[in-house]
């Protein structure tokens, strides 16, 4: 949707945020399991209502389920020859995502993650509150929106952009399309899957818990549950 905006880099991150909202809410509303959501569940052990063992056993499988769910997206987006679309340009904007990603430093890919999953887990705190589907929708599209436009790592949503970049970067006419558009030609040489497994997808994923458990999960628990363990 972002890959020929006219309008600013602010209004074209602020696009692409709305956009991005429909994950969150297919999520929150069809009742499917996200890994960044539940490092919520962290709220859940602290209060002795799960073992230490069950939560880890929750995040591994739902993480492991969001990886393949992503590679199988990417082979079927692949498939469909949608990058070819606008010439090529839907392919170009996908590669530059991809090789931006991979070439954060450790520490920019964990700081972002971080604070994206403080946006992501509040958007999931406030569906908690809503009182109808519309409200759920309501309550994910703002912080969702946010972490988008302010450019924070979603380490999900990073098991298919990165993929996505790889599988194109072997296409001249697509990498032609992204020279054209930079005007000059771009360096490649990050985007590899050893620095999408360990130079994005390990720091984002470590900020994202960091973001989701400890800095939102184990901080409302304090706030609102702890004397309920105490009673």
């Amino acid at each position: 949707m972002v890959h020929d905006s006219r309008v600013s880099y602010g209004f074209t991150q602020l696009i692409g945020g709305l956009s991005f909202s429909l994950g969150l809410i297919l999520v929150v509303v069809a009742g499917a399991e996200l890994f960044t959501g539940n490092t919520l569940a962290v709220m859940a052990y602290v209060s002795q209502k799960i073992g230490l063992r069950c939560l880890l056993r929750n995040w591994s499988i739902v993480f492991l389920g969001n990886l393949l769910g992503s590679l199988s997206l990417v082979l079927w987006m692949y498939w469909s020859n949608q990058w070819k679309y606008n010439g090529y340009l839907v392919g170009a904007k996908a590669l530059a995502i991809a090789n931006a990603k991979v070439s954060l430093t450790f520490l920019e890919a964990f700081a972002r993650g971080t604070l994206c999953n403080i946006l992501v887990v509040l958007a999931v705190w406030l569906s908690f509150s809503a009182r109808s589907v519309t409200d759920k929708i309501a309550a994910v599209i703002f912080p969702i929106t946010a972490f988008v436009a302010s450019g924070f790592e979603h380490s999900i949503a990073n098991m298919y952009f990165i993929p996505m970049g790889l599988f194109l970067r072997a296409h001249p006419e697509v990498v032609q399309t992204l020279n054209t558009v930079l005007g000059q030609t771009p360096d490649l040489s990050r985007l590899t899957w050893a620095n999408f497994l360990l130079a994005n997808l390990l720091p984002v994923t470590l900020g994202n818990i960091l973001g989701g458990a400890f800095l939102v999960g184990l901080v409302y628990w304090f706030i609102y549950l702890r004397h309920e363990r105490k009673g």
